[in-house]
């Protein structure tokens, strides 16, 4: 049995970001994840720049490592294809998974993090200690667990996670398209039946598709081409697009069983990151941003909570959970109304209406799901 002083299961954003935090504060980390980088993941792929400050005070040069895209404005559109834009105070980058996370990756290694490609299948606590079986049938031992593993795994089963016992009807899609007419500052949210469109560059040049769909309407349609002929084309901001665009993955990724419901920040102990602690609706757009943001969070209790080999445990779990509900809460449930309002044709071509004569009410929306830059 392999010792670690802290492991973090999961290498997405989160789990890297505090694998690279807490390693720069001298503290000997341990990173379990499953799958080799560089990989695609279906995800939005805008990430806010409220995340720079923060990155920089890590030694991460994003900007001076990528060719990341500058996102300076936002236009969306409801299903009948009437629009909206505006400029996003903050700005944003375009940049891939496939980049991002391969990047971390090799920062986290620099830094001296330990990383083990493999599954976690059980996870139990007991005398302040965390005991971890692998699929390998290795097992590793810590005093301090953080949980990165994404928006659904089998460890939310293991771990009896309230959210995991309820099916949920949401599924995603995610694709990168060649499409001259697209600009580069733009992130394009567009509303259709049962689910909203997200378009954005990235540091290739490729245009990153996301979408999220209610199972009820894609369920009547044999493939996703007749979804999107039938569904998404209704747009017709979304019909230009693919009409004028070239598939640039042989098969788009896709995920189900997304939920958005709250989830416990910490369950048996183990501090939740990222999509693991709460997932914010796409439409908002700060999803990555607040991952990453979670894992500072994370980092921060553990280094003040933590002496030695004493561990303030239960001072170390409140304050993530009062730093989280502080900087996220707001924001999910945001999220949560968004979602209600642009997915009803009638609310969302009324709110569109009204942002039209009030254009500060965009921003205001704006602010209330994107934080402040993170110092």
């Amino acid at each position: 049995m392999e010792d670690a002083e802290i492991i973090i299961i999961g290498g997405g954003l989160a789990g890297l970001t505090a694998a690279i935090h807490l390693s720069r504060a001298g503290k000997d980390v341990l990173l379990i994840e499953k799958k080799n980088y560089p990989q695609h993941k279906v995800c939005g792929e805008y990430l806010s720049g409220e995340i720079l400050p923060y990155f920089n005070s890590l030694g991460i040069d994003l900007l001076g490592a990528s060719k990341a895209v500058n996102i300076q404005k936002l236009l969306y559109s409801t299903q009948n294809a009437k629009a909206i834009s505006t400029a996003l105070p903050l700005g944003g980058l375009g940049i891939s998974r496939f980049f991002l996370d391969n990047f971390l990756y090799e920062q986290a290694k620099k830094n001296g993090v330990k990383i083990i490609h493999d599954t976690a299948v059980k996870i139990s606590f007991k005398n302040e200690e965390f005991k971890i079986r692998l699929s390998s049938e290795e097992h590793l031992k810590t005093k301090i667990l953080l949980g990165a593993f994404g928006k659904r795994s089998n460890l939310d089963k293991n771990l009896q996670r309230e959210f995991i016992q309820e099916k949920s009807s949401w599924l995603a899609s995610k694709g990168h398209y060649k499409n001259d007419n697209f600009p580069n500052d733009l992130v394009a949210l567009h509303n259709f039946k049962g689910g909203y469109c997200g378009l954005s560059k990235t540091e290739t040049g490729a245009i990153n598709v996301c979408y999220l769909a209610a199972y009820n309407s894609f369920k009547d349609f044999r493939n996703k081409d007749d979804f999107k002929e039938n569904v998404l084309f209704k747009n017709h901001y979304l019909k230009d697009f693919f009409e004028n665009a070239t598939a640039l993955f042989e098969k788009d990724l896709s995920i189900a069983q997304i939920s958005f419901k709250e989830k416990s920040l910490v369950k048996h102990h183990i501090l939740m990151l990222g999509d693991a602690g709460g997932l914010i609706h796409p439409l908002c757009g700060n999803g990555m941003a607040m991952a990453i943001h979670s894992a500072k969070m994370a980092s921060e209790a553990i280094l003040n909570n933590t002496q030695k080999k004493y561990i303030a445990r239960e001072k170390l779990e409140k304050e993530y959970i009062n730093n989280w509900n502080k900087n996220f809460q707001n924001r999910l449930q945001m999220g949560r109304v968004l979602q209600k309002i642009l997915l009803n044709p009638f609310l969302a071509n009324s709110s569109q209406h009204l942002v039209k004569r009030f254009p500060t009410l965009l921003d205001k929306i704006i602010s209330q799901t994107h934080g402040q830059p993170i110092i």
